[in-house]
């Protein structure tokens, strides 16, 4: 074999091992403390370099993803209370991904945790351990990466997120045997045990097909056909109602609001009157005190 073979030959392996072991997100991740008075900042700016760190380096799962390919996502925690190294406030988790063909992206997640909790010492590191809790804040940060990534997979094949929503169950497990706030399963329907059942619990699995419909059936196919496209989307959204009709108190029908509400009414801004008419009767159905930012589906605004 000549030189140049053997050298390109490296290369080519080189890019396998590459893709088969890069880490899967891209994730900015920011802290929040200006209600906390009186204390050195410095503890904060330690700890966002640490879930920075933690978030960006470690390799949560076997999948296959190359550098271009990591999800991009982000992290934004609200610090409200501080003392002896317990820390108390919310986090504000997002995640997004590209639409085929186009420079646009869309939102996968944007969810507000209101149950963060958590102790946290100066300089203390954040150790990865795949078959156990180490402690709250790792547990909450492995949640949210394997949350990230099965959304994300459910996007581009059907229940393509499961490994990763296994791993997530098995977070919760553990997790709910140390009294830790936000684990327990009925304490509060907005809780990360009530947010992971709403994807995993047969009743309300039509979101994930709901997921993937709208994504890759959908958006994926609107660079090259919009009516095409939206007529998918259109359809897909027969999901959310099923969700509904199964648990019409489900978190998954504020996640779905709060990720792709806005998405919609852009979408609807084209297409038929029957076709806007019908989108703009079922999400009222779901959501009625959004009336006013609805009828942007039924009468969208003229451009001038």
């Amino acid at each position: 074999m000549s030189k140049n073979n053997i050298i390109i030959l490296m290369m080519i392996m080189g890019m396998f091992c590459f893709k088969a072991h890069a880490q899967e997100l891209n994730c900015t991740v920011e802290i929040n403390s200006d209600q906390i008075e009186g204390t050195n900042t410095e503890i904060f700016t330690t700890l966002q370099e640490a879930i920075n760190e933690y978030m960006n380096s470690t390799k949560f799962s076997n999948a296959q993803i190359s550098a271009n390919e990591k999800i991009d996502c982000r992290l934004f925690f609200t610090i409200g209370e501080y003392a002896d190294d317990v820390m108390k406030g919310n986090l504000q988790v997002q995640s997004t991904r590209p639409v085929y063909n186009t420079n646009y992206t869309t939102t996968l997640l944007n969810f507000k945790d209101d149950n963060i909790e958590f102790t946290y010492r100066q300089g203390e590191p954040l150790i990865f351990s795949e078959n156990s809790v180490e402690n709250n804040l790792t547990a909450i940060l492995d949640y949210y990466a394997y949350l990230i990534l099965a959304i994300d997979f459910d996007s581009f094949s059907p229940n393509g997120g499961q490994p990763f929503y296994d791993r997530a169950q098995n977070i919760v497990q553990l997790s709910q045997t140390s009294g830790e706030l936000g684990w327990k399963s009925f304490d509060d329907r907005r809780n990360r045990a009530a947010v992971l059942n709403a994807f995993t619990d047969p009743g309300t699995s039509a979101i994930r097909t709901l997921i993937y419909e709208y994504h890759r059936k959908g958006l994926d196919e609107m660079s090259m056909s919009p009516a095409k496209g939206r007529a998918v989307i259109t359809n897909s959204l027969d999901n959310l109602q099923k969700v509904y009709q199964s648990q019409p108190m489900s978190v998954a029908l504020n996640i779905w609001h709060d990720a792709k509400l806005d998405e919609l009414i852009n979408i609807y801004s084209q297409g038929s009157q029957d076709e806007r008419d019908g989108v703009y009767e079922l999400l009222y159905s779901l959501y009625p005190t959004e009336q006013r930012r609805l009828k942007d589906i039924k009468e969208p605004p003229k451009r001038n």
